[in-house]
Parts: C-alpha cells; structure tokens; sequence
C-alpha cells in the first residue's frame, strides 16, 4: 500500500483542502466500523500516539488512537489556516505542518515566487522531508493551489520545483484552480501565465478547475432542488457535502460547495489506490497511460452522477446514463467540450457496485461518437473500486487528455496580452528583486508552445486511421 502527502497552498487550496480532510474522514468513518488502523487509512492519514512526548508515535496496526493528515498547509496570510486550526478538523493537523506568514503576497506571483520561495524554501524543504519520513512508500504528492493569486500560484509552483528537486521520483500530481474572466483579480492573467509555465516543467499531472464551471453546477444542483420535479427532498444526514455546504447556505456562499466538487474529485481520484476493487489503478498509471507527451499532461475531469456533490435524494439514473454524463461538456469541471476535440487517452475510475462488463459496454457504446488520436485507438484505462462515495451506489470519474483545454489556454493568453500590451500593473512585478521583464515573455512563450502542440494533434483530426496488414500465419 502506497502513502500520498497532501500539500495545500494559499487561500483557495486550504480552503479545499479543509473539505476533503473532511469528507476523507467521513468516508473512511462510513467504511472502518471498528476503528483499526488499516491500510485504506494509512495512504492519507498517520495514526499517533499522543501519549509519546514530541512527534508522537506512529503506529502502524491496532485501533485506531489518534489521526494525523499527511499535509502540509502553507499560506501567506493567517486567516484561512487559523480558521481551519479552530475548526472541527483542528485535531488532524498539527502546528509541525504549518507554515504562515502574516503579509500575504498581495495579489503578486512575484513576491510569492521570489521573495516568500527564498524566504521559506528551508522551512518547506524541512516539513516536506518530515512528512515523507513518516512514509512506508511514498508515491505521490497533491499540490491543490490557485493560479490567479500570489502565494497560491507563485509559491505553488515554486513547491513544484522544489519538490521535482528532492525528490524526483515521487509523482507531482497538482490540482490548479484557474481563475474566470469575471475574476476580480486584476493582475490574475499576469500570475495565471507565470505560474503556467512552471507547471509545463515541472508538473507530471495538472487536473485543470475552472471556477465558473463549478459555479455553474452548483447553480443546477440548485435549480434541480428547488424545481422539486425529482424528488428532491433533502437527506438530513447525508456524508456527501461537508457540513459547510448544505444546500441552504449556498446562496450566500456557494465556495463550500464548490470546494467540495473538487475534494470529491481527488477523492475518486485516490479511491483504487485505497481501497479494494476488482481492476485496482494505481496513481503513477494515471500517469503513465494518460501522457503519452511529458508537456501534454493537462488532464480534463468530470464527475458523475452531478448530484451526489448535493445533499438531496434524487432517484438514481441508470448506469449508462453516467457514463454518456462524463463525455458532456455540462459535467466537465472546465469550460471544455472533450466530444467535439481530440483525445489522446480517456481513464475512467468507477466506484461502487459495477461490473467490469458494465464498464466494457459503455466504452463500446461510446467510442464510435469520440475521436481519439490515430495513434492510440484503444486509449483506454479503466478502473473499478468496490467502495461507493458514502450514501450513494455508484460514481464515475472520467479523466481526458483532449485538445479541448486548448481555449482555456487560449484565452488566458489573450487575457495576458490585453493587460501586457499597456504594461499595465507590470511595476509591480518589476520591483521585486530577481524579476525581469524577460520572465513574461519567457512565460507567455512556454505556453503559446504548448498551443501549438495541441494545435498540431488538432490538425490530424480528420487523418484516416491506418489498418496495418498482419503477418499471415500458415494453416
């Protein structure tokens, strides 16, 4: 069994990160009746004894005595980490884990980059190091930041680096939430473009969020619950959402439930590497199959069934319903229509009571209506986890690599070049030791090389697929 280390960065990646310790807790809770520290609850959690002095004792077997996240939680201002550390889940993080200043990086991927990346470097380093000692064997870290401010995308890829640095053989999965052209981040096209750059390098996988597209799911959950035409009565103890995101309250504040979409996502993600399931898939196989190009490692996701991230009962669709869910663009989690680009590798990872023949006749039934590349027709990786998200039979996580997350490139770029052309805010960037003009052009660069890669692979869309002849075998 395999151990991951959560790394959380900047305000929107604990404010995730606060959601899926959560829900991990809650699904864990809903599997392990008994309490014995398994190997299910070792890929994310360490089980201490408090009554030892300092680091407390790990325990490897037995009951379980008291839960520590392998996290790292670092943020440039105080106030989310404080909230979290008073919160329900203060008991799983210790101060050990924490790094925090209290200036915050002001909107500026320079200062979290340059300044706070030379300033902590030792410090993160340390923490890092402490967390993969506490690992039997440690395959993968999960970066969850922001790319459109300053701590989340300059010191969350400065971490990256880092990371690729000290330890090079552990996946660098990153979980990066790309900001919408209403972003109220006025220097956001700057941070996103700087920090895109550093995920080309040093990045094995990007799972791409878009929060307008969060946004508007949860505004059909909302519209599927207040319509009332299915059914929807709201479950009292559902564990699906976070206790912070009950349907009620997300009029006024709709980030719980978005939080919570993408904590599921990682969730289903992680859930063949912990639990039991009759075709188990590995984190470094996503990998593996699912970027056949070391840059081409953006990775476009959708969850099914939309629902389960809401605390109503809605009657269950069919299975096969789930699986044509996946492929469309209302279920992506970025605005990206994966049907109508090129894929290059599709992974669907189905958890619950679901046949391996179930999963076979949907990949039948769908593949005439996808395009995949001429190169790799069957690029399929499946997996199946007998574990259900908790108060529900089924899920479906399908992962593309597609050249549909071309126009998100494409128009951070433009929104780049909008405010670059006027040097518009630039100073502020500019005054940072170590900052060079040059470094934006470097950047904007690196990622008009990246779309035109996948303009490249769009270009063969149409190419007939070649039917190589076989060596005759004589009767």
């Amino acid at each position: 069994m395999t151990q991951s280390v959560v790394v959380q960065v900047g305000q929107c990646g604990n404010q995730i990160g606060c959601c899926f310790w959560d829900l991990a807790l809650r699904e864990h809770a809903a599997v392990n009746q008994k309490g014995i520290y398994d190997e299910a609850i070792s890929s994310f959690f360490r089980n201490v004894d408090t009554r030892v002095v300092g680091d407390g004792g790990s325990i490897s077997k037995g009951k379980i005595c008291s839960l520590k996240a392998r996290a790292v939680l670092i943020d440039m201002e105080e106030g989310v980490v404080n909230e979290i550390l008073q919160g329900p889940l203060r008991d799983v993080f210790d101060s050990k884990q924490l790094i925090t200043d209290i200036s915050g990086s002001g909107n500026n991927w320079a200062v979290g980059h340059k300044v706070f990346g030379s300033l902590y470097q030792e410090q993160i380093l340390e923490k890092l190091r402490k967390s993969a000692e506490h690992c039997d064997c440690l395959q993968c870290f999960f970066i969850i930041h922001s790319m459109g401010g300053g701590t989340g995308s300059g010191l969350g890829t400065f971490l990256l680096k880092l990371l690729e640095d000290e330890f090079p053989e552990v996946y660098r999965f990153v979980t990066s939430v790309y900001p919408s052209g209403e972003d109220d981040v006025i220097t956001s096209p700057y941070n996103s473009i700087l920090a895109m750059k550093e995920l080309n390098e040093h990045a094995d996988c990007v799972l791409p969020i878009d929060n307008q597209s969060l946004f508007d799911i949860i505004s059909k959950i909302d519209l599927m619950v207040n319509s009332g035409k299915l059914g929807t009565t709201i479950k009292p103890k559902s564990l699906v959402t976070s206790s912070a995101g009950a349907v009620k309250k997300q009029h006024q504040k709709p980030f719980d439930a978005m939080n919570n979409i993408v904590a599921n996502l990682l969730l289903n993600l992680t859930s063949s590497a912990r639990f039991e399931g009759s075709l188990n898939m590995d984190l470094n196989e996503i990998s593996m199959n699912l970027v056949p190009f070391p840059q081409l490692h953006y990775l476009v996701s959708s969850l099914t069934p939309l629902y389960t991230l809401a605390d109503v009962n809605i009657p269950t669709r069919r299975l096969d319903q789930m699986f044509s869910d996946a492929f469309s663009k209302d279920h992506q989690l970025i605005r990206a229509d994966p049907k109508h680009s090129l894929y290059l590798a599709c992974a669907l990872m189905v958890r619950g009571n679901v046949q391996v023949s179930d999963l076979r006749r949907n990949i039948e039934r769908l593949k005439p209506s996808l395009q995949f590349v001429s190169w790799n027709q069957e690029g399929w990786k499946t997996s199946l986890c007998s574990v259900p998200p908790v108060g529900h039979s089924h899920s479906l996580l399908a992962l593309a690599n597609n050249t549909c997350v071309k126009p998100t490139f494409m128009e951070l770029k433009e929104r780049f070049m909008r405010l670059y052309k006027k040097k518009a805010h630039l100073h502020h960037y500019l005054q940072i030791e170590g900052m060079e003009e040059s470094s934006f052009m470097e950047a904007v660069s690196s990622l008009s090389g990246l779309i035109e890669e996948y303009n490249q692979l769009d270009a063969t869309k149409s190419m007939p697929v070649e039917d190589f002849p076989r060596l005759s075998i004589a009767v």
